[in-house]
């Protein structure tokens, strides 16, 4: 196989990763990361939200792994207008400084992340969202503004319940909940604060009130950040099995 540029990089004989530019919010050009599985058969498109530490390692780490599932996946940088080419912890400082991605914003930058799935040769038509911690917020919010065909809301902090001040999230989702387009799974731990098993309550009632396709799992001895490898939160049982369901949730939404 023929080396190929830095920023455009064979991983494997299965998958290549792009640093590449897509359309966002307002027409702007935005940095992304895109890992895809080589051939040619059509298969579904992931957009991965990241996390409220940025555009970072841990989160291209599970751009690829969703390649690995067959999948092609794409991460937009939701803070390349704030800081570009900047290290992730300064851009995520700068935009927490500035109070946060917009939400109308978000839903532009997922959009077009979405749209550039689409526009592949080897896309079926079909897309889901995903998101951790603020990304698993924003993932119920595009699922809520976009025509998606699957939502996966990993322990999304402030989907119901009133963020205090101080927090770049300024306002809860309540209000949108009902105009949800597309199924949603969502993954919570017990022990979590933000949100509690009351807001997963909430969220829960809600969807079910306005005849919403969801399925929801919650793990004991699990809190906030229980996927995050890096971190002492990390819950390895949680996890693992939160992976075999977001794996047949797309399944069951994002092939044939």
């Amino acid at each position: 196989m023929d080396q190929i540029e830095v920023d455009d990089k064979v991983m494997s004989d299965s998958m290549r990763t792009q640093t590449i530019r897509t359309g966002g919010h307002d027409g702007t050009e935005i940095e992304a990361y895109l890992a895809r599985p080589d051939g040619p058969e059509p298969r579904g498109g992931v957009v991965v939200i990241h996390h409220m530490p940025g555009y970072d390692r841990a989160t291209k780490e599970i751009v690829r792994r969703f390649a690995e599932l067959g999948y092609d996946a794409i991460c937009p940088n939701l803070y390349f207008r704030e800081a570009p080419g900047a290290a992730p912890d300064d851009a995520a400082a700068v935009a927490r400084a500035r109070g946060g991605v917009p939400d109308e914003r978000l839903v532009g930058d997922v959009g077009g992340a979405a749209a550039y799935l689409r526009s592949l040769s080897s896309s079926n038509g079909k897309v889901g969202v995903i998101g951790y911690c603020s990304g698993g917020r924003q993932s119920v919010l595009a699922a809520c503004s976009l025509d998606l065909d699957a939502a996966v809301d990993c322990y999304g902090a402030f989907v119901t319940g009133t963020p205090p001040d101080g927090m770049p999230i300024r306002t809860n989702l309540v209000d949108k909940l009902p105009q949800l387009r597309c199924p949603l799974l969502g993954l919570f731990g017990n022990e979590d604060s933000y949100p509690s098993p009351n807001q997963v309550d909430e969220l829960e009632e809600i969807l079910r009130r306005h005849a919403k396709t969801y399925e929801f799992h919650r793990y004991d001895d699990a809190g906030h950040a229980f996927f995050a490898v890096d971190r002492p939160t990390y819950r390895v049982a949680a996890a693992n099995e939160g992976w075999d369901r977001i794996a047949t949730f797309y399944r069951k939404y994002l092939e044939g």
